[in-house]
């Protein structure tokens, strides 16, 4: 089993929310797909250097087949300088249509490696068929504060911490397993499979196995991804 395999991005419209690798999550499933579109339902920083082409269209289902290269890179707009605006769902949900598989960013987190989200997160399509919330196992030990965590008010509420109380890993795993968490508003029929990313030596990848049986207590997934998206071959384990 690959990477690909492992989230099930091989096909249908894979979504990414959370925090701590969306962005080299997605580079490295296009990278590693024969074909792939390139999209998001939220603002999305500039991404033109690891697709073939972005091409900024209101018709994304047109610019599919009339694609020259890939993976494809489509949004509506550019808002400014450093990014592009994203769809909207139900546009997104009309490339589910098309026989090429779909890496959609779904929510933001301003570059922190962990966060919950607010009420008007996550953006999924209906026709979402895989959910990947994400979270960086760098968080484990450190303190709940802004500098690494994106809506510290929404991860305490779910698990109890104070503001720069330390984060365990039973403290992830509630997150990404919760429907207040990782596993909100996920369309039905949608697979969720959480990724723990940055799992760079033995001591984080034993950390992350432990968030992994956590979340296995608490969601019914098939399985929890651990993973080093930076590196060359970036499947740690499959939990």
């Amino acid at each position: 089993m690959d990477v690909v395999e492992a989230l099930e991005a091989q096909r249908g419209t894979t979504c990414v929310v959370g925090a701590g690798g969306k962005k080299t999550t997605m580079a490295t499933l296009a990278a590693a797909l024969e074909r792939a579109v390139v999209t998001a339902t939220v603002r999305i920083p500039i991404f033109d250097d690891w697709v073939e082409q972005v091409v900024v269209t209101p018709d994304p289902v047109k610019a599919v087949e009339t694609a020259g290269g890939w993976p494809l890179g489509l949004v509506p707009e550019r808002e400014r300088e450093d990014r592009y605006l994203g769809y909207d769902r139900a546009t997104v949900d009309e490339l589910a249509a098309l026989d090429v598989p779909v890496l959609v960013k779904a929510d933001g987190a301003r570059m922190r490696r962990f966060k919950a989200p607010n009420d008007r997160e996550p953006q999924l399509p209906e026709r979402a068929t895989t959910v990947v919330p994400i979270a960086s196992a760098h968080v484990v030990g450190q303190p709940l504060t802004e500098d690494r965590v994106h809506r510290i008010e929404r991860v305490a509420a779910l698990t109890g911490l104070e503001p720069g109380d330390e984060i365990r890993p039973a403290d992830v795993a509630t997150v990404l397993a919760s429907d207040r968490g990782g596993c909100k508003d996920v369309p039905d029929g949608a697979t969720v499979i959480p990724l723990l990313n940055m799992v760079d030596d033995d001591e984080l990848e034993e950390t992350a196995r432990q968030i992994a049986a956590e979340i296995h207590e608490q969601a019914d997934v098939p399985r929890v991804v651990l993973a080093e998206m930076r590196a060359e071959r970036p499947l740690v384990a499959v939990v």
